[in-house]
């Protein structure tokens, strides 16, 4: 039985990148005969203090300890018949590990999915910024036998470095993402979502301006449920807070009306795979995501969602979704037949296992 090693910095079920690039799959991988083995860094414990301000030492606990165990993961690495890098096997400036995995000689997936040669640090590890190095994203690519980026943006960066990139778009189990009707209760508001954690709720907040606009145009008609790690309280908003739980999240996303994606305009939002747009459209729910980036891609303009560019535009569009029910539940069902025909994993699980076999006979050559 092939088997993989799939070196992430966190445990299962815990990053968004790692359970939408890889671990939503290894089930049909296991189903059809390669054995799938995860090996992360970061414990559940240290999620306690890696996140929060200041705790030096036990930061410099948890940093010790990964690089322990880091080096323990390659020096079994070799026994691998692929391996496979999402974004990055440490969490310092430092490529040795990716470079000891690329000298075992077994072939080496580099898997990414945002724009990581920019500098994103969260506000809790700012004052340890200078131990990143974004830069270092170019210097991994070369040592990879395959590159897999999540959409044309990324894959354009990583062609600098590499002549065999790929475009594997970050997608959905629509088994789990099931459509079901929005409760028709009479005097039920419009619900307006939004789903993301602590380091994308600055998205959010830029749009907190039209929004209010749009709360006091329809004032108790619409409301907005936020669903997140971390709670957001605005005057002028009617929000309904949910904590986010991966055992819940398509279920908190079955009663909106709306789903929404606002971005800033940078490189680091033409880095991102609209993977928040998808989840909404799955759902068969009318959408409204920034113009930037794959979103635009993903949604044709009035016919599977509506985009939007400025708050001009944003008040518009959730205005029409208020104003036309009808369009709501036809962008809706179109959202969703997209997500079913291109951003599935069902119409990528295979593909995958294509590439691994693919890597596997070259290296017997």
């Amino acid at each position: 039985m092939p088997r993989i090693l799939f070196i992430a910095a966190h445990r299962p079920d815990r990053s968004p990148s790692q359970r939408y690039r890889f671990e939503q799959f290894t089930p049909y991988w296991e189903a059809n005969g390669f054995q799938c083995d995860h090996a992360w860094i970061i414990d559940e414990e240290d999620d306690i203090h890696f996140y929060r301000s200041g705790a030096l030492w036990a930061k410099s606990r948890i940093f010790l300890k990964s690089h322990k165990r880091r080096r323990e993961h390659v020096q079994k690495a070799g026994s691998y018949d692929l391996i496979f890098v999402q974004r990055e096997a440490f969490m310092t400036h430092s490529t040795r590990f990716e470079r000891e995995l690329a000298a075992t000689g077994v072939p080496m997936i580099y898997d990414f999915d945002d724009a990581i040669w920019l500098m994103d640090v969260s506000k809790a590890n700012r004052m340890l910024r200078w131990l990143k190095d974004p830069a270092k994203t170019a210097k991994i690519v070369p040592l990879a036998t395959v590159v897999i980026a999540g959409n044309e943006f990324l894959a354009d960066y990583a062609r600098q470095f590499h002549s065999n990139v790929v475009v594997m778009p970050t997608v959905i189990d629509t088994a789990r993402y099931l459509p079901t009707s929005p409760p028709m209760a009479t005097g039920r508001p419009i619900v307006v979502g939004w789903s993301g954690s602590l380091t994308s709720m600055p998205h959010l907040e830029q749009a907190i301006p039209v929004l209010q606009r749009f709360q006091q145009q329809y004032n108790d008609r619409v409301t907005f449920r936020i669903i997140s790690d971390t709670l957001l309280e605005v005057p002028g908003l009617r929000i309904e807070n949910r904590k986010w739980s991966s055992a819940t999240e398509a279920e908190d996303l079955a009663d909106i009306d709306i789903g929404i994606m606002p971005l800033p305009h940078n490189d680091w939002s033409r880095g991102k795979c609209g993977f928040k747009g998808l989840q909404y459209m799955a759902m068969a729910r009318a959408v409204v995501l920034e113009e930037i980036g794959v979103n635009s891609t993903i949604v044709r303009h009035g016919v599977n969602g509506l985009l939007a560019k400025d708050d001009a535009q944003w008040h518009e569009c959730l205005c029409r979704l208020v104003e036309e029910p009808d369009l709501r539940a036809r962008l809706g069902s179109a959202a969703r037949e997209t997500v079913e025909a291109r951003y599935s994993m069902i119409a990528w699980r295979d593909r995958y296992l294509q590439l691994f076999n693919e890597l596997i006979e070259q290296r017997k050559k």
